[in-house]
């Protein structure tokens, strides 16, 4: 999934989303806190041929979007939104494609504004990025072309300040970041910065009232991060493949950013927090739980008492585990907890 998929529902119950060959599954807690239900497929019977992408509103809902086949051998993006864990989720509904058709141009990304309005974003054929919007009041607006060049690897989308979109991709040896300067307003291209990120490791999470920060991979296997208006920083060593798991919590009175993935080396998950916006400070990874096949995935989610919970999921068939915050000094998560 491009974005974190242990998403905290309206409802306070938590939900957990995975790709499934040609479709999205789902489950539930029957209760915050409770037993899970068995896995579900969302979405109806259309098939998908792209990874998903998932984005949570601040009203609760989840978003998705994903490349789908057509039957005149193209493709076509289509989105779901789902509105209550225990509810099933709408059905996949087409919204078109950035050229108008063709085949699959590049891995979406999903973000949602403060007013629930779903944004999509995908590469073009131009080597751009597009974006289509929700209306204020159902439908959706025409696709528009945002610039942008030689867009690689899915984009990174997050709703910033008072809900103005944000999306980062990169390019050939760039970073490219676009914004609103308000909500429901034109898109720019912003900034684009020199830098060897690996497409297919971004992650952008709003770490304060008033900014964005991206955190990549770059060619020396370091997680790097960058707010707009400054440069790309080293953080640490990126201990694995892909996009890492951000959140941010508070630990012990203090605004933190909080980092997961599973570690290459050892296949356990490893942590890392640090107070939010102060990468000079440093971070360092530790480790927790078991050794995970090497597909697992983790994603960070605050539960409906507001702990931190961490959940591991492969898409080989391993066990949904989780482990969440216990209520002592510091980041202590429990122990891991099959369900």
């Amino acid at each position: 999934m491009n974005g974190e998929w242990l998403i905290r529902g309206r409802d306070g119950r938590l939900s957990v989303y995975l790709m499934a060959q040609d479709a999205v599954l789902w489950r539930a807690e029957q209760l915050p806190g409770g037993a899970w239900t068995a896995p579900r497929r969302m979405g109806g019977d259309r098939r998908l041929s792209s990874v998903a992408a998932i984005g949570r509103g601040a009203d609760g809902y989840t978003h998705l979007a994903a490349w789908s086949p057509t039957a005149s051998g193209g493709a076509e993006l289509v989105h779901a939104t789902h509105f209550r864990p225990l509810l099933a989720p709408l059905d996949w509904a087409p919204v078109g494609h950035p050229d108008g058709k063709g085949g699959a141009t590049g891995g979406p990304a999903v973000a949602v504004d403060d007013q629930g309005r779903g944004h999509v974003y995908a590469r073009n054929g131009g080597g751009g990025l597009s974006m289509l919007a929700q209306r204020h009041k159902g439908g959706w607006l025409a696709w528009r072309d945002l610039k942008g060049a030689d867009v690689q690897g899915p984009p990174a989308a997050v709703a910033g300040r008072a809900g103005r979109m944000e999306v980062y991709a990169t390019g050939s040896g760039t970073l490219q970041y676009w914004r609103q300067e308000k909500p429901a307003t034109r898109f720019d291209l912003v900034e684009a910065v020199e830098s060897d990120a690996r497409p297919g490791t971004l992650r952008a999470l709003a770490t304060s009232d008033e900014a964005t920060t991206l955190f990549f991979t770059d060619g020396a296997d370091r997680l790097c991060v960058w707010r707009p208006g400054a440069k790309p920083v080293p953080l640490l060593s990126a201990a694995g493949p892909g996009p890492v798991a951000a959140a941010r919590a508070v630990i012990d009175g203090h605004d933190c950013t909080l980092l997961a993935r599973r570690s290459a080396g050892s296949g356990r998950v490893v942590f890392a927090a640090y107070p939010s916006q102060q990468e000079d400070l440093g971070a360092t990874w530790t480790e927790s739980g078991p050794a995970l096949p090497s597909d697992a995935l983790v994603s960070l989610a605050q539960d409906a008492d507001g702990r931190v919970v961490a959940a591991t999921l492969s898409p080989s068939g391993g066990q949904l585990l989780l482990s969440r915050q216990k209520d002592e000094a510091g980041l202590a998560l429990g122990a891991w907890q099959a369900v």
